[in-house]
């Protein structure tokens, strides 16, 4: 009678049960780089392993891996925090997020949701540039913010974003370098009425454009802030005077808050 020879280990089921030790030792990783960040100060092993309910020995040897390659760092006192390499990492993709192809995205669904043109635009100066725009296509009235186009921070929505998170006494220092002129009957011309204008928008972090770049055309527009909480970019939406919505102006907001969070700002939410 013949002997059995004792089976070969099926190599899909090794590579199998290797794929999901790997994901677990990754998913144990995360909880502990996220325990980390959850401490202002350095943390022990012990709590570490009681936030992420490991075994401190699993916890420690983890831990020991993620010194070796900078994602985290062994104090003195035997405790830990995160490293360095999270910072090189973080400044990495910071410097790879683009704030036209974070906000397009939001920007069609606004176009989507109201019709109306959005307008995406960075201060250049004393000037808003707009660098991007999705157009209604509703109307044979014309609105001014194409890409490239400028308008003046005073009588565009966007600007005045710009000029309330600057203060009051640079607005005086703009209003005195450009002598604040009108593009229709409407701009406001006056410091006192422009500063009065701004702490509206700083109550509300809403601005309006009502008729004051061109006749016909009214905007709402609010700021996008990037994650050291600055101001780098105001989202508008423009409409002919006799579609303006002034209900618009929330979903504005949420619109610029939700590429604000894109962009890693963790600010308060845009309701009050």
């Amino acid at each position: 009678m013949g002997t059995s020879q004792p089976s070969s280990p099926n190599p899909e089921v090794a590579d199998s049960k290797e794929n999901r030790t790997s994901i677990q030792v990754i998913d144990r990783m995360m909880n502990l780089i996220d325990a980390l960040a959850a401490h202002s100060e350095s943390v022990s092993l012990k709590q570490l392993a009681l936030d992420t309910e490991l075994h401190p020995s699993t916890a420690h040897r983890i831990l020991g891996a993620m010194c070796a390659r900078g994602f985290a760092d062994r104090t003195d006192s035997g405790n830990y925090r995160l490293g360095i390499r999270l910072l090189e990492l973080g400044n990495l993709v910071k410097s790879r997020i683009s704030v036209r192809e974070v906000a397009m995205p939001a920007m069609l669904r606004l176009h989507a949701l109201t019709g109306e043109s959005v307008n995406l635009g960075v201060r250049a100066d004393d000037e808003i540039m707009y660098i991007e725009r999705t157009s209604s296509g509703r109307s044979a009235v014309r609105v001014v913010h194409i890409v490239g186009g400028r308008g003046p921070l005073h009588t565009t929505a966007t600007g005045k974003l710009f000029l309330a998170e600057q203060g009051v006494e640079a607005t005086r220092e703009y209003a005195q370098r450009t002598g604040l002129p009108a593009n229709t009957s409407g701009s406001i011309t006056q410091v006192k009425a422009l500063e009065q204008e701004l702490d509206r928008v700083r109550r509300h972090q809403i601005a309006y454009d009502m008729e004051e770049v061109e006749a016909g055309v009214r905007c709402i527009a609010s700021g996008i802030r990037d994650d050291s909480g600055t101001l780098v970019a105001g989202l508008s939406l423009s409409t002919p005077a006799e579609r303006f919505n002034p209900d618009w102006a929330p979903i504005v907001r949420d619109t610029a808050l939700e590429i604000s969070r894109g962009l890693g700002y963790v600010g308060p939410s845009a309701r009050r």
